[in-house]
């Protein structure tokens, strides 16, 4: 069976290796007439220490949602008005994650935190659940899948994306009052998505 979804990924690299880019953007180096001795310039570094952060926080993020996206693409060959929106739904999401990233940087350390953080892991409610969508429609019609695949790994596949959900809503929810916390929870969802993503290459069993 001829693969059907090479445009849509070719497309999907590029909206990614966009995404990932702006974040740099917010990394800014001093003004010469503003920091002028050594002294100065290791405080102004130590002071971008939320814009670190936030930049390293959110280039992980994008990158791992990519490696899912490439993996989830291997099982889909076929491809559908559905899948095309859903699809274009992620991208919408990834090309954002650049702003609630900016927010992170400059209100993380202050009074603003919690908002700045329920922004920020907001947008990753959103995100999974664009995953969710777009594997619910492909999974749905086994004849947009990969020939061969089994039911048991279509079930792991929809099992793996369903875990995050809960985990996102809790870190949304309680970042309000523990920003710290819930960014650590996202911190956590990260490393999970990382480990987790080998998961959807079950799909050959």
């Amino acid at each position: 069976m001829e693969k059907e979804t090479a445009r849509i990924e070719g497309f999907s690299d590029g909206v990614f290796a966009i995404a990932i880019t702006l974040l740099v953007l917010d990394l800014h180096a001093p003004e010469i007439g503003i920091v002028k001795t050594s002294s100065e310039l290791l405080a102004f570094l130590r002071s971008e220490w939320t814009t670190y952060l936030a930049f390293t926080l959110s280039f992980f993020s994008i990158f791992i949602m990519w490696v899912n996206h490439h993996k989830i693409f291997k099982q889909i060959y076929s491809r559908n008005t559905g899948i095309m929106f859903a699809n274009g739904f992620i991208l919408f999401l990834v090309s954002a994650v650049s702003y609630p990233t900016a927010l992170l940087a400059r209100f993380f350390d202050g009074e603003a935190s919690n908002i700045a953080v329920a922004v920020y892991t907001g947008i990753f409610v959103l995100i999974n659940i664009s995953y969710n969508l777009l594997w619910f429609i492909a999974s749905h019609n086994k004849k947009l899948l990969r020939p061969g695949i089994t039911d048991s790994a279509i079930k792991k596949i929809t099992n793996n994306y369903l875990y995050g959900f809960p985990t996102y809503l809790i870190a949304f929810g309680i970042s309000f009052q523990f920003p710290a916390i819930a960014l650590a929870i996202n911190m956590i969802l990260l490393i999970f998505w990382a480990v987790s993503s080998g998961k959807i290459k079950v799909a050959q069993e």
